[in-house]
């Protein structure tokens, strides 16, 4: 997914801490597009928290009526120095990108795209999708892997589940009441993430790595996190040294999507759809691909975002710049 904000924020991606066992992480409302535009539901990156493990970016939409909205058809972009991954609870969608991977986004399968060194895709809905509902998350990749070549995964894990519940494990490990799932999906840092069920008035715990930081996102139901309450879009952060996630329905089923990771100790800059280190390096990578689709003059011959079939639709544009030098922005202690 493209971030289609005209006017994104330069994000220094340095890790909050917290004092607070269960910090509440509202959403902000971002539409995609124009007048009939789709809108998203954004938990990361803000101001309060740019990070969860080297989870940097998440979007959760739907159900959405795609005849009304227009649904998600984002033409194709560029990414760097992140891993996109998309993960659906209702609709299908086709990703094309340079690499030449072609695939259908569909429920209960994660879809992971490496961009490393550089690469664009596009994510256009299918024909026969009415509502669409579910994810977009970005990971930051380290320094090690940053400018690595591009991969692209997919995978549909087989659900843990017991007696009113069910924990699908597309990254990491988890285990719940003596059974566990581990993802073969491979990340250049320590991850997780699952789709969780949970019938009303149902009790369990989720075991997690402890040096992991977590967080929980509520699709719908009520649902309660170490005795802290979550509403429906709200991320609920914990930090690292949590061995276990205590979580308890209310009277509706819950819909919830876990995330996490060990902390990312590095100093990350983001902005728009790039993730680099410096000042210099984003602009770079603003002018590479400007020149590569043709929408400023420059050197496209590094060809870092392509190729791309002939006959496909116009690519995005990037924003403009900002008129001051991007800036790391500090979390607060």
């Amino acid at each position: 997914m493209s971030n289609l904000e005209q006017s994104p924020q330069e994000i220094d991606c340095h890790a909050l801490r917290s004092g607070a066992e269960v910090e509440i992480l509202e959403p902000r409302e971002v539409p995609l597009g124009g007048p009939r535009a789709m809108t998203v539901f954004r938990t990361l990156p803000q101001k309060q928290r740019s990070l969860i493990g080297a989870w940097c970016f998440l979007d959760h939409y739907g159900p959405d009526d795609v005849k009304v909205t227009g649904g998600m058809n984002v033409p194709r972009h560029p990414h760097t120095g992140l891993q996109t991954v998309s993960w659906l609870f209702t609709g299908e969608i086709n990703h094309m990108d340079s690499a030449g991977f072609k695939a259908t986004v569909r429920p209960g399968e994660v879809n992971l795209m490496t961009a490393g060194h550089g690469i664009s895709h596009s994510e256009i809905l299918t024909e026969d999708t009415t509502i669409l509902h579910g994810a977009q998350l970005w990971t930051a990749l380290p320094d090690h892997a940053q400018d690595m070549e591009h991969t692209f995964e997919n995978y549909r894990p087989e659900p843990l589940t017991a007696e009113g519940w069910s924990l699908s494990v597309f990254l990491g490990t988890y285990a719940v009441a003596g059974q566990s799932s581990t993802s073969p999906v491979k990340t250049h840092t320590e991850l997780g993430g699952a789709e969780l069920h949970l019938a009303p008035n149902t009790e369990i715990q989720v075991v997690v790595p402890e040096h992991h930081e977590h967080g929980i996102l509520l699709d719908s139901g009520s649902l309660e996190v170490n005795g802290h309450d979550l509403a429906p879009r709200d991320l609920g952060f914990v930090r690292a040294g949590c061995k276990t996630l205590h979580l308890k329905s209310g009277d509706q089923p819950v819909l919830a999507l876990l995330i996490g990771g060990e902390p990312l100790k590095e100093d990350i800059l983001m902005w728009w759809n790039f993730v680099g280190r410096t000042h210099e390096e984003v602009l770079a990578f603003r002018a590479q691909w400007q020149a590569e689709i043709g929408a400023e003059p420059g050197d496209a011959s590094e060809d870092r975002f392509g190729p791309f079939p002939p006959d496909t639709p116009a690519a995005l544009p990037a924003p403009a710049l900002p008129t001051v030098r991007l800036r790391p922005r500090v979390n607060p202690a």
